[in-house]
């Protein structure tokens, strides 16, 4: 039975009796122009469910941004309004997450009405709000805030929280001024939006959080404070995100017993840096096809029912998906493979110096504090190997966000499009805690030819800008941890973190970079020379397999009889080259080699 009274129904009746019982329910409503405010000594809103659990709800990886959203959005609201309105503030009205796709930006808005104690939220697609019609579009976003505008009319500050979610953001909050269409439904869409959020009449019941992976491109009055005030980045899962995520999907086939025993999800987790959520969610489904894949013998369907209940997702699977789905912001090893063909020959101290200095700038980037961002010249002659040596330290270096910029791939590109290109692969490596961007040939991503001179001063001040640029940082804040613990009773600890980047660049034109004004943009150098000895010639040859016993110590007596020591300066590129050649000529080997050399060197050996 549900019993609704008014004040001015109170007001005309001279006695009321009747019966109650536990099941009814009295609603109190103020006319137009009354005052009704009941007070009490309530403890606050139970806004939070006491019973909600991150892997319950499909979330992992996300405990630091949930922490954010809590202590930001809902403390002030599990607390009583009188108390709340004594300290003369509003509640938050507006939270932003933003990041790359996968993170789990949707899914964790989509779950946050599960664990709240609220109104049923209400989920719109950014496109959905417009429509062709005049007006239209307007009048979707005020259609959005009509219920939270009835009930803060009737209830004030005491009524329900209303949480709307805009998925794609982006699409309806452009930039005012952007779009030249010449409709201006953009900008009244977002003037509609800013009215509704903070406008003359403002809605204390409400929580707007809208979600996009380009923040860059809506309109800043949007996220001043007031509106879209809490703004998240919600990033890549670290190494204990990622144990999360792989434990919520595979969840189902440990409990129904269909995951063999070798699976540990900890080698999952190390082994997949970089991976998104949704990354990680596809390696499970690519696991899963691979054991599918087993029990169907020879293309046909006939034994499927018979294997089916000896199904079986074993290590062995999810080692083949780890090598199939690429993440997006992970390691492009496609394109280091021509790089390093013959991999790296060791015929040296000058290799192995380059590399134990490459290491060293490698841990500090890891370890100190106070260089979060350094950049390293490896320069030396052309065709000395310095993209290789470069490759071979990004490598080593085990960072989880690796990529090459190379001339190579900016064929046909004109200046903008490649300092855009350039842009977005340091912006990608910020994403990342600990990222490696190897940019090769620094004169030719310049296009820099002697004849004029002419550069590209387009790339060049793009080049300079983001070698200086140091990554954001990632702030933790200790403030948590008493907001978080009332709410949900678990302590945590935060610390203060950042992204780390390591940028090696390799030229073969040093005092080009010189007359740029670039030197100044490096962290330090290393020089890397040509082979200049014969035994180093000797070295790589011995590696190689090429010349062998008394055909190698033929090889080096007639270098030497060349005085090659005194002249000798090749790439190793180059050696290589001419190694293969004379290879080519059967029975002639050993004279080829040395005639190729003497070209080379311009000495003609007396023995030969």
């Amino acid at each position: 039975m549900s019993l609704s009274l008014s004040l001015s129904m109170l007001a005309k009746a001279s006695t009321s009796r009747g019966v109650f019982t536990a099941k009814c329910e009295i609603n109190f409503s103020k006319a137009v122009g009354a005052a009704l405010e009941i007070t009490g000594s309530s403890s606050g809103n139970q806004i939070v469910s006491p019973d909600f659990n991150f892997e319950e709800l499909g979330i992992g990886g996300l405990d630091t941004q949930f922490q954010a959203i809590f202590r930001r959005a809902f403390a002030s609201r599990i607390f009583p309004p009188q108390l709340v309105n004594k300290l003369g503030i509003k509640h938050v009205r507006g939270i932003l997450l933003f990041g790359p796709p996968g993170t789990g930006k949707t899914l964790m808005a989509r779950q946050i009405g599960k664990m709240l104690r609220a109104k049923e939220p209400k989920i719109v697609n950014g496109p959905e709000i417009l429509n062709k019609f005049v007006g239209q579009s307007e009048e979707n976003i005020r259609n959005l805030f009509k219920d939270a505008e009835e009930e803060y009319k009737k209830r004030g500050d005491s009524s329900d929280l209303h949480i709307i979610i805009f998925d794609e953001l982006d699409a309806i909050c452009k930039q005012r001024g952007s779009k030249n269409d010449g409709t201006g439904v953009g900008d009244s869409v977002v003037n509609q939006l800013l009215a509704k959020m903070d406008g003359v009449e403002q809605l204390n019941n409400i929580l707007v959080i809208g979600m996009t992976n380009r923040k860059d491109m809506i309109d800043e009055a949007l996220l001043r404070p007031g509106r879209l005030e809490v703004q998240i980045e919600v990033n890549l899962p670290d190494r204990d995100g990622r144990l999360q995520i792989f434990t919520i999907h595979t969840t189902p086939m440990r409990t129904n017993k269909l995951m063999a025993s070798d699976v540990t999800l900890d080698y999952l987790a190390d082994n997949s840096k970089n991976f998104s959520g949704a990354e990680i969610a596809g390696v499970v489904r690519s696991a899963t096809s691979f054991a599918f894949n087993r029990h169907i013998e020879g293309g046909t369907m006939a034994k499927v029912a018979d294997t089916a209940n000896k199904l079986l997702v074993n290590m062995a699977d999810f080692k083949n998906a780890l090598d199939e789905v690429i993440p997006a912001f992970g390691v492009t090893t496609a394109d280091f493979e021509g790089t390093m063909l013959n991999g790296i020959i060791d015929y040296g101290p000058s290799v192995e110096r380059t590399l134990s200095s490459g290491d060293l700038f490698v841990r500090q980037v890891t370890n100190s504090v106070r260089t979060p961002l350094i950049s390293l010249l490896l320069h030396g002659p052309a065709g000395a190997g310095t993209t290789s040596l470069a490759v071979k330290i990004a490598m080593n270096s085990n960072f989880p966000y690796i990529k090459l910029i190379s001339p190579e791939n900016m064929v046909g590109m004109s200046e903008s499009s490649k300092a855009s290109a350039i842009a977005k692969v340091f912006e990608n490596a910020y994403k990342s805690p600990l990222a490696v961007i190897v940019v090769d040939s620094i004169e030719k991503l310049l296009e820099y030819v002697p004849i004029g001179p002419r550069f590209s001063n387009v790339v060049l001040q793009a080049l300079i800008i983001l070698l200086k640029r140091v990554p954001p940082p990632v702030r933790g804040n200790r403030s948590f941890f008493f907001s978080f613990m009332v709410l949900t009773g678990s302590p945590f600890s935060l610390s203060l973190q950042g992204h780390r980047l390591f940028v090696i660049c390799t030229s073969s034109r040093r005092n080009i970079l010189d007359e740029m004004g670039m030197s100044d943009c490096f962290s330090g150098e290393l020089y890397f020379s040509n082979i200049q000895t014969v035994e180093e010639i000797s070295s790589v040859l011995k590696q190689l397999k090429i010349f062998e016993g008394e055909r190698l110590t033929k090889v080096l007596g007639l270098l030497r009889a060349m005085q090659a020591d005194e002249k000798l300066s090749i790439g190793i590129k180059k050696l290589l080259l001419l190694v293969e050649m004379a290879r080519q000529d059967e029975g002639r080997e050993i004279e080829k080699f040395i005639e190729a050399m003497q070209d080379h060197i311009g000495r003609i050996p007396s023995a030969l």
